[in-house]
């Protein structure tokens, strides 16, 4: 008795019912690949601007904080940062320039009774809203002699390398810097209250570089803190 074996495969319709599952799978799963990597450059995006715009915000709150440090209580030792010459008034101290946009602060760290003789004694932050950056200026004096490092960028696109993907500063109409009194009472009538001044508020709104791949646009983040100059407000 002979048996017959018969050859078994796939019809037709099993092979298009293969592949279309196939290809179903293939594109769940590239989906769920560009989805990941999408979100982890949106990700990676925050967290660059918000580092950035962190450590920018603690550099300018240390040095703001040390404005009109006097250890020897010299007098007539604050001078005027355009000229280097002995500032006309003396009770401004080490705020000898107070806007919403900038600060120009001063410090004798080196303890010699004198201003601005040393690194670091006067510095000048400034907001320039059609750059989108806060630049940062050292200022030194000696012997009457003015030098200056100009508006270096601290944080924000940099001139001399464009190519340099930095966060921009998109202050827009937000006061970079706020002045308050003793009792918590803001001052708006800058320069003539500087010597009332005992708290510096720091505002830095901050976008990426870049546009955020889940929504199209740059992402936005915000920073601030509060200041105290707690040598300001000493009386010598």
């Amino acid at each position: 008795m002979r048996k017959t074996i018969l050859a078994e495969g796939f019809t037709l319709v099993e092979l298009v019912l293969a592949v279309a599952i196939g290809l179903f799978l293939f594109g769940a799963i590239w989906t769920a690949v560009w989805s990941g990597q999408r979100s982890s450059a949106g990700i990676e995006r925050k967290v660059t601007t918000g580092q950035d715009a962190r450590m920018a915000l603690e550099i300018m709150a240390m040095e703001i904080r040390m404005a009109s440090f006097n250890p020897l209580s010299a007098p007539l030792m604050w001078v005027n940062p355009g000229n280097c010459s002995t500032a006309a008034n003396q009770q401004w101290r080490g705020l000898q320039e107070a806007t919403a946009s900038s600060i120009t602060i001063e410090m004798d760290l080196n303890s010699d009774g004198i201003c601005g003789n040393s690194g670091n004694e006067m510095i000048r932050y400034a907001y320039l809203s059609s750059a989108g950056r806060i630049t940062r200026e050292t200022i030194r004096c000696s012997s009457g002699v003015r030098t200056s490092s100009g508006g270096q960028p601290f944080l924000g696109p940099i001139p001399s390398n464009p190519a340099v993907r930095t966060p921009r500063v998109v202050n827009g109409q937000v006061p970079l810097f706020r002045y308050y009194d003793g009792c918590g009472v803001e001052i708006v009538n800058v320069p003539a209250d500087i010597d009332r001044i005992r708290r510096v508020e720091i505002a830095i709104l901050a976008e990426s570089a870049d546009v955020d791949p889940g929504t199209g646009q740059p992402y936005r983040t915000a920073y601030s803190t509060s200041v105290i100059p707690r040598n300001h407000g000493i009386r010598f």
